[in-house]
């Protein structure tokens, strides 16, 4: 059910887009992107809306297919673009801010492309909820001229949920999903075979059927795995714990460990390897 708040909202967003006429998005195909889009077909027309889709080495390649998908169902055009984050060693680094060289790479890339193409909207999906994060790669946004109308017209991430699944999207719950590097503490190297032994670890618990959030945090030959702690019970112990640590060891990590405390966005942020979970080796 939408309420009377959300609703009032999302008429000022599709008056937001209407007034600008034509709006590039840049585009991850997670909730907030995707319901831009939609808003943004609804309001200024599929020929005045445009998906700018980043491909990286720090996105799994899930993410980039599901992306893909979803622009196609919404109706919207889209443009894949090679970001190249890596070759900024100020990136490769991952100091705190990583993000902030991470989105300007982005934004710096994307901006030319979207004005060599007749628009001169960029937009990305940061919501009213964002603001109160630590969100260093928001400031490369501003700073690059990218607008973020869902945080202007207030809409948080529930009533984004809500307002998408009133419309019936199937994603409108689809966790989120950050970039690959993460998964690695500050001051680790983001590496691409770093990322990619991350993405290989966290596809394979996704396809012995781990859903909801996930991320594999990633402490040299230790990885940490993260779930839901609604989901523990079913895949802390027993053959479907041996199933988890195959599933990760088979990425090249020697030991696993299953954290207790479940599933908690930003963990890399507070806490150490050697938490309160149990270390396991691949054996």
């Amino acid at each position: 059910m939408v309420d009377q708040t959300a609703a009032s909202k999302e008429l000022a967003l599709a008056d937001w887009m209407r007034m600008r006429r034509r709006i590039a998005i840049g585009f991850s195909g997670g909730v907030d992107s995707a319901f831009l889009a939609v808003v943004a077909v609804e309001a200024v027309g599929a020929a005045d809306a445009l998906a700018l889709v980043g491909r990286s080495d720090s996105l799994a390649g899930s993410e980039e297919d599901h992306a893909l998908r979803i622009a196609r169902d919404i109706g919207i055009p889209v443009r894949e673009v090679e970001t190249g984050e890596l070759s900024d060693p100020r990136y490769a680094a991952n100091p705190a801010n990583r993000c902030y060289f991470c989105k300007r790479v982005l934004w710096t890339t994307l901006l030319p492309i979207a004005r060599a193409s007749g628009f001169d909207t960029l937009i990305d999906g940061t919501n009213a909820d964002d603001l109160s994060d630590y969100r260093p790669g928001g400031r490369a946004a501003v700073e690059q001229g990218v607008a973020s109308p869902l945080a202007e017209v207030g809409l948080t991430k529930p009533e984004i949920r809500a307002l998408t699944q009133a419309r019936g999207w199937p994603w409108w719950d689809r966790p989120a999903s950050p970039c690959l590097a993460s998964r690695l503490p500050y001051g680790t190297e983001v590496t691409r075979d770093r990322l990619r032994q991350v993405d290989a670890a966290e596809s394979a618990l996704r396809a012995i059927g781990i859903t909801g959030n996930l991320r594999v945090r990633h402490h040299g030959d230790l990885a940490r795995v993260e779930i839901d702690r609604d989901r523990l019970a079913a895949w802390g112990s027993g053959a479907a714990l041996a199933s988890v640590i195959r599933a990760v060891s088979g990425a090249g990590y020697a030991r696993v460990e299953v954290d207790p405390r479940g599933f908690r966005s930003g963990s890399l942020n507070v806490l150490e390897v050697g938490g309160s979970g149990a270390a396991l080796s691949r054996d």
